[in-house]
């Protein structure tokens, strides 16, 4: 088999989840993949984890029912988790927070370092949460766009972006207060 693991894809998640700085020593760390199959077809440039599939890297786990990844001419990686939902969970660099991320299916294209989430997708952090059912993150340019549907797909009526944020607690004397939680909005929105 000549491509290499789906660790972009796990550390992609963890990392492109949020506009929070994931945990930076988990990138050298060994990447354990463990499911109850694998099938490699090196024709196609596939490789397929089914059952139970838990990635670790470092402080990252992620946990999907299967992950297909599929590798170009280019040597540029597609990686799609399915699951119910597919779940990861990753510490924040240099504070003793994690940030958290739940959805029926993630896709990661390395060659655009963009993540997408579908189907009841969440992302928490602390305790700032972020829901709908498409969310996409750019990790290049640091753009997150959360909608009720994926992109050409109307959403329904009922179907609404959905934010919550705690105010940052008040510093003691002489103590900083919390960074406060910024989103950026995409260049097309309102």
């Amino acid at each position: 088999m000549t491509f290499l693991p789906i660790h972009v894809f796990a550390a992609s998640l963890a990392l492109a989840a949020w506009p929070a700085a994931a945990e930076r020593a988990d990138r050298e760390k060994e990447i354990v993949v463990g499911a109850d199959h694998s099938t490699a077809d090196d024709a196609n440039r596939t490789i397929v984890f089914d059952g139970n599939v838990v990635v670790t890297q470092g402080t990252m786990r992620m946990t999907a029912i299967k992950v297909t990844v599929k590798e170009d001419a280019e040597r540029h990686k597609i990686y799609v988790a399915n699951g119910a939902p597919v779940t990861f969970r990753q510490k924040r660099d240099k504070v003793d927070e994690w940030v958290e991320g739940f959805a029926e299916r993630a896709e990661f294209d390395d060659r655009n370092d963009v993540l997408k989430l579908f189907n009841r997708a969440r992302v928490k952090s602390n305790q700032n949460e972020i829901t709908g059912d498409f969310i996409s993150y750019d990790m290049k340019r640091e753009v997150a766009e959360v909608s009720g549907a994926p992109p050409g797909l109307t959403p329904p009526p009922s179907s609404r972006v959905k934010v919550i944020i705690l105010p940052p607690k008040k510093a003691a004397e002489g103590e900083k207060a919390a960074a406060p939680l910024t989103l950026k909005p995409d260049a097309g929105t309102q």
